[in-house]
Formats: structure tokens, C-alpha cells, sequence
């Protein structure tokens, strides 16, 4: 999506700390910080997903940094580094309303585990061909078809909660959030093959990625 809301990060406050937020249509991800104190009340802010990438860089596994807000602009400093961005004029789509609520199907499944069946079995698709992911008692099975070439699956011990489901995802969205859920375990929640599934870490809820399913045949 063109829209510049779109290319940046939503920060927030929530009860005993500061939210991040960020979507591109087609996922989301809500990060919460603990303990981080910038803004107050309604206050929010959308700072470029650009700018964050490179204080990410600067700031590697540094504990801490210091976050200054004005009225147009942003700058996080730490050890005497300073970077500076413009921020983002424009209102953040409303996402609560996004994320589902009540009974779901939940899938839980070692995140490293996941992530590199998921690599591998995409390594025999095209860029655009969805995963499947096939759900039931027995665990998880992570499927790939593309035309003219065949076929890849590979098994995966897993527990499942729920009805025998299959759902497919967008390969690269789904290793993105493999990729930056927070532990070693990882849960997915899903409700139908159409409907946003839910990426989480069990115990955590500083961490949440929401995903669109893809329509399959």
C-alpha cells in the first residue's frame, strides 16, 4: 500500500508502558515496551519504519535508550549518537477491531523448529506460492504446490488444539514473524482458512502478529 501511514510505526501508550505498532495491510505487528514512559493519554505518534530500522542498528543490544518527542519530529540518543527523524502526519487506521477475540483454534509448535521447515519447504515453491499448513491431533504439516513443479511437505511435531484446519500464508510474511516472535515457543491461532490468524508467544503478551490468510484452491 502507497500510503505514507502505512510506512510508519504507531507508538502509543499502554497501561505501564509504550506500544508499537505497525501494518502493511496484509499483517500487523504490536509490540509492547515495559516500563517505557513518552507519552500520555491519547497522545500517539507515527515515526517512519525507515527511522526505527536504522536506531535498531545504532543501538544493537543496548538496554536502553532515550526517546525525545517535538512537535514534527523524533530523536533517539544513545552514547552520545543521536538519530533524528520527521515524523508522520496522518491518522493510524483503527486495529483493535482487527484482532481476533473468543474461541480459536491454537497451534503450538517450537519456534526454530517452525521457522526451518517452513525455509526449507519454501525453497520448493515459486515466490508466490502460498504454505499451506495442515492442522490436526496428530500436529503439523507444512505443504507447498506449485504447478509444473511438484509438490514439498514436511512434518512437524506440534500441538494442536481444535478442528482439523488447513490455512495457507504468504511464505515470507510468515517467516517474518517466526523470525521476530520474542521465546522458544511460539503459538498460532487461527479461527477458519480465511479469517486473521494470531502469532504469539505463550506467556508473553508484549508481542502479538497478525496474519492473512492467503485463498487457496
Amino acid at each position: 500500500d502507497s500510503r505514507p501511514i502505512l510506512t510508519g510505526v504507531l507508538l502509543t501508550p499502554v497501561e505501564g508502558g509504550l506500544r508499537l505498532v505497525a501494518t502493511d495491510s496484509y499483517r500487523l505487528a504490536v509490540s509492547d515496551v515495559p516500563g517505557a514512559s513518552v507519552l500520555e493519554g491519547d497522545q500517539s505518534v507515527l515515526v517512519p519504519s525507515r527511522a526505527l530500522a536504522e536506531v535498531r542498528r545504532v543501538v544493537g543490544d543496548a538496554p536502553e535508550l532515550t526517546l525525545r518527542l517535538g512537535e514534527s519530529d523524533a530523536a533517539f540518543a544513545i552514547d552520545g549518537l543521536v538519530v533524528t527523524t520527521r515524523l508522520i502526519d496522518g491518522d493510524f487506521p483503527k486495529y483493535e477491531g482487527l484482532i481476533p477475540t473468543g474461541e480459536s483454534n491454537s497451534l503450538e509448535v517450537n519456534r526454530e523448529t517452525m521457522l526451518d521447515a517452513v525455509r526449507r519447504v519454501r525453497l520448493m515453491a515459486q515466490e508466490s506460492t502460498p504454505l499451506r499448513l495442515v492442522m490436526n491431533s496428530e500436529g503439523l504439516e507444512i505443504v507447498a504446490i506449485t504447478q509444473d513443479v511438484g509438490e514439498g511437505h514436511e512434518t512437524v511435531d506440534a500441538s494442536y488444539d481444535g478442528d482439523e484446519l488447513t490455512v495457507a500464508f504468504n511464505p515470507a510474511f510468515l517467516v517474518d514473524g517466526l523470525d521476530v516472535a520474542p521465546g522458544e515457543e511460539v503459538s498460532l491461532q487461527t479461527i477458519d482458512s480465511l479469517k486473521p490468524a494470531v502469532l504469539r508467544t505463550p506467556g508473553n503478551e508484549n508481542f502479538l502478529y497478525l496474519l492473512m490468510p492467503v485463498r487457496v484452491p
